[in-house]
């Protein structure tokens, strides 16, 4: 077999050291532009969420115990499940809200968005954490409109809100509508001309007037202007939808898990029954009674550490800051205590005298959140401690119990309140330490006084300033629900 020699010759492609760096960066970044990184992995890469919201009652807020908001508390539980710090934003509208998702400037918005055709032509969205129906408010003393033809006067709504884009369609219905979009001002802004009469109606959602209306009594639901609608997170569009994965994920566990109703309830169970009179006859004793007892209670609350406005709540629902108060089990006075009470918080002075009493009470309730586990946060911890003030430590604790021996988290108020009315039957007290308590009584002692202490709290904040308080940009180590 013959053997052809051939000369190869020296090839031409050895590179220097550097040269195979260059090669080989420019391969690496050709194989980045084929496979791009998903939004997932970049936020998880950068270990920021970043987010845009409304600051607003219903989404996020700066309240006595810190940042508080439904969208708050399922943010920063998502930013967690994620191993990333959450960064929140508020810009200056609703429109420039929208604008930032879809432009991708933000991950998401999280700002009690309405799932609507309009935005899911323009947007992604996420699965439903809660449902509401669109109202239209008018205030008490006016005429009552019937229907959307019935209207005598200016409407007026959140511009690129969902209650714009559903009045444009009800147009077709109603070709005499007539409404105006407001760029600048929120629902919570608007709900407040409707109450000083400055328009005459505009639309808001069921969640946010059930809240308003305690600030605002003489606020009425006029009728819904459409069937309930679904409320979701906001996602960039595209085809990307990796973080929008996660986020289903992330709030279907909630679901199952029962989380997500007990942080519906935490924000929205205690304002479920509106009173229109004692609401109204309470802003009146505000305004006629607190005044002669406010500088008792700042120096009761400067002693335990407590917030003023809490131990002004605990005194209304007590005595109606009645000094005279006598009930007729024998506690007497503003915070309604017993001699023995007084005792042995070390009071001598009578319980008649309002400054002893506020003082007494103030300790009392101090001892008793004193008593709790460590590991109960706040606000919980006030609403558990202000339970035991009403019904006794022990019963609380029994119903702690059952919530416990129920797999429940005995450390969540909105747990605790469910138990707390079985104490009141024999096949539960039967199994606890310190056996029949009128249960209910405590669960709707701590949901009027949470009610009377917001509305104090919007109060003294709108003392202090006549503009709406707009947060700085927010970045948080996201503390798990």
């Amino acid at each position: 077999m013959t053997r052809l020699a051939v000369d190869r010759p020296k090839s031409s492609l050895r590179l220097s050291p550097h040269s195979c760096f260059l090669l080989l960066l420019t391969l690496l970044l050709s194989a980045c532009d084929l496979f791009p990184k998903t939004r997932l992995q970049r936020v998880q890469e950068e270990g920021v969420l970043h987010v845009v919201t409304r600051n607003s009652s219903t989404t996020y807020y700066e309240g006595p115990y810190g940042y508080a908001g439904l969208e708050y508390d399922l943010l920063s539980g998502f930013a967690d499940s994620l191993g990333v710090k959450l960064r929140i934003e508020v810009p200056d509208s609703l429109s420039q809200i929208l604008q930032r998702v879809q432009d991708g400037e933000a991950d998401l918005a999280a700002a009690g968005l309405s799932v609507t055709d309009e935005r899911k032509a323009r947007l992604n969205f996420s699965t439903s954490y809660q449902h509401i129906t669109p109202q239209l408010v008018y205030r008490y003393g006016n005429r009552v409109p019937k229907n959307l033809d019935d209207l005598h006067g200016s409407l007026e709504v959140v511009a690129d809100s969902s209650h714009a884009e559903r009045l444009r369609a009800l147009q077709q219905e109603y070709p005499d509508l007539t409404f105006t979009e407001n760029p600048e001002l929120s629902t919570d802004e608007l709900l407040s001309l409707v109450w000083e009469q400055v328009i005459d109606y505009t639309v808001a959602d069921s969640n946010e007037v059930a809240i308003t209306r305690r600030f605002y009594p003489e606020l009425r639901v006029a009728f819904d202007i459409s069937k309930a609608e679904a409320l979701a997170w906001a996602f960039p569009p595209g085809d990307d939808h990796s973080l929008l994965d996660a986020a289903n994920t992330y709030l279907n566990g909630l679901k199952e898990s029962g989380e997500l109703d007990r942080l519906l309830d935490h924000y929205y169970g205690y304002v479920a029954d509106f009173d229109y009179v004692g609401t109204r006859r309470y802003m009146k004793h505000i305004e006629e009674r607190l005044p002669r007892y406010v500088k008792y209670f700042k120096q009761a609350a400067k002693e335990t550490g407590a917030d003023w406005r809490l131990l002004a709540a605990v005194g209304y629902q007590e005595s109606h800051w009645n000094p005279g108060a006598v009930s007729p089990t024998g506690v007497r006075g503003i915070m309604m205590l017993t001699q023995v009470t007084m005792k042995h918080m070390g009071i001598k002075k009578s319980r008649l005298d309002p400054q002893a009493s506020i003082e007494g009470g103030a300790r009392y309730l101090a001892r008793i959140k004193a008593r709790l586990p460590k590991r109960i946060a706040e606000p919980d911890r006030s609403w558990m401690a202000l339970a035991a003030y009403n019904v006794g430590y022990g019963h609380l604790e029994d119903a702690r119990m059952l919530a416990q021996a129920d797999g429940a988290n005995p450390d969540k108020w909105a747990v605790v309140k469910k138990y707390l009315p079985l104490l009141s039957q024999k096949k539960w007290y039967r199994k606890t330490r310190h056996g029949y308590a009128r249960g209910r009584e405590p669960v709707r002692y701590v949901e009027n006084i949470r009610s009377y202490y917001d509305i104090l709290v919007w109060i003294s904040d709108r003392q202090r300033s006549h503009e709406r308080k707009v947060l700085p940009p927010l970045m948080i180590d996201a503390p798990a629900l």
